[in-house]
């Protein structure tokens, strides 16, 4: 479900987990340039957008987003972490060229991206939802 991001901002190189309440994703702005949003949002966390940090593909074609305005963007990250059914993290590098999907959404000052998941292609995979990686 994509627990952890390793990325590249300004030459520095990040790792983030989605349940530390500063972790931000980087979002390709169409300049070429990344900025910094919040990932998601806690349970305890101030605001008015959805809890949680994924957006599944299935609910955004079904519209349960679109009361937000969402914009799909491009999250571009070296590599995510998932935890297999013992609970130890493994990291899955992306190949150049390659992005995380991402739903950004924005409510008067708050905003935020969620990463869009899929139902992985494989059988016997720990999560039922996996990132979308696109390229281009």
């Amino acid at each position: 479900m994509c627990g952890g991001a390793y990325y590249l901002y300004k030459e520095e190189a990040r790792r983030v987990y989605f349940p530390n309440p500063t972790a931000e994703l980087p979002v390709l702005q169409r300049t070429g340039r990344s900025i910094l949003i919040p990932w998601g949002r806690r349970q305890k966390q101030s605001g008015h957008l959805p809890v949680g940090g994924w957006a599944r593909l299935e609910s955004i074609h079904a519209g349960r987003w679109d009361r937000w305005f969402p914009h799909p963007v491009k999250i571009p990250v070296l590599s995510f972490m998932e935890k297999d059914i013992e609970g130890n993290s493994h990291w899955f590098d992306l190949t150049k060229g390659h992005w995380l999907q991402g739903l950004y959404i924005a409510l008067g000052d708050e905003h935020r991206v969620y990463v869009v998941t899929i139902q992985p292609e494989t059988e016997n995979t720990v999560h039922d939802r996996w990132p979308r990686v696109l390229e281009g």
